[in-house]
């Protein structure tokens, strides 16, 4: 595994140097280093604790049970709207990392603890899903669809869910629970295969 992530560090093509910086300061932490999602994803005891990411504008580290992290300087931003454990640290250069390199390692140092103690993201959230009415309307005109629905992750409803929910008209609503309708009776999510 270390020399295709040998390979990774030098032949990115985003962020080469910030990921670089990035990784020399997650090594000197007790991570195992491994590449998933075609990432370097840095696990504790087994468990996912950050990944390394580059995107359009930023060179991010990205922490799985990053809700649940110390923040006391507002840098650790969750990636989007529905995020509820991920938090992201985004960098723009080596400069700005080497600037914040004590927020960094003590975030790391953080994350560790997390692991260590064992803490779990409360996802309260999924529990309390707000179908959309079209989607319900959907699930009472056609039981097998319900069963099919209620079976799916908690995780799947939710993605779903969301997507459904985007559309500003009920008429595209539910054009998209239509489209969708031979995957929920398949058990499959939005994104899978």
């Amino acid at each position: 595994m270390a020399s295709r992530l040998d390979r990774y560090f030098q032949h990115t093509r985003d962020w080469r140097a910030e990921k670089q910086r990035l990784r020399a300061i997650l090594l000197d932490y007790p991570f195992s280093e491994e590449l998933k999602w075609r990432q370097p994803c840095y696990t504790f005891q087994g468990a996912n604790v950050v990944i390394l990411g580059g995107f359009k504008h930023t060179c991010d580290l990205g922490f799985f049970k990053g809700a649940l992290l110390d923040n006391p300087h507002g840098l650790l931003i969750p990636p989007g709207p529905h995020s509820q454990a991920s938090r992201q640290l985004r960098f723009t250069s080596v400069e700005e990392i080497e600037e914040k390199e004590p927020i960094i390692r003590a975030t790391l140092e953080n994350a560790i603890e997390v692991e260590r103690a064992g803490l779990r993201v409360d996802f309260n959230q999924k529990h309390d899903l707000v179908l959309v009415e079209e989607l319900l309307a959907r699930m009472e005109s056609d039981p097998e669809f319900r069963a099919a629905f209620e079976a799916l992750t908690p995780g799947r409803q939710r993605g779903y869910n969301l997507f459904f929910g985007a559309a500003k008209q009920s008429k595209t609503r539910a054009a998209r629970i239509e489209k969708h309708a031979t995957r929920i009776l398949e058990g499959k999510g939005m994104h899978d295969r």
